[in-house]
């Protein structure tokens, strides 16, 4: 797997709800996701998670990874290492929205979320680097 989307590119949220099931065809690999917020209105908020599977249809109650809340538009990355985690054969984002103040309660969120295999050479360069810094 090199990219796909747990949420694809224009989706409107506007209630709870899960991304399509992706079926992993590379486990126990380091993954980049790429939270995109491309439309928003004022005084809402989302959060946003990524569950795994070991069989595709019975998922974890613990979510693999947790973005911090999100109040605005914009990029947000994240590194998903599942190099421990060679059982699981799928994933699914689940998002939970909320809105208050004025206007309409409906909240709207126009987003997308990439998952990206990081490759083993430009992870072990990072990490390098990174140490280097310390």
């Amino acid at each position: 797997m090199k990219e796909t989307h747990l949420i694809p590119a224009g989706t409107v949220l506007t209630s709870k709800g899960d991304g399509p099931v992706v079926t992993l065809t590379a486990p126990g690999k380091v993954f980049l996701l790429t939270l995109d917020i491309t439309r928003i209105v004022e005084q809402e908020a989302l959060d946003v998670s990524v569950i795994g599977s070991v069989d595709g249809t019975t998922w974890e109650p613990k979510p693999l990874a947790v973005f911090p809340q999100k109040f605005y538009a914009g990029q947000h990355p994240l590194l998903l290492d599942l190099s421990q985690r060679v059982d699981l054969k799928a994933l699914r984002a689940h998002w939970e929205v909320n809105r208050w103040g004025r206007g309409s309660e409906t909240p709207m969120f126009e987003v997308s979320l990439q998952l990206r295999e990081v490759p083993p050479d430009v992870l072990k360069e990072t990490m390098a680097e990174a140490g280097a810094r310390r």
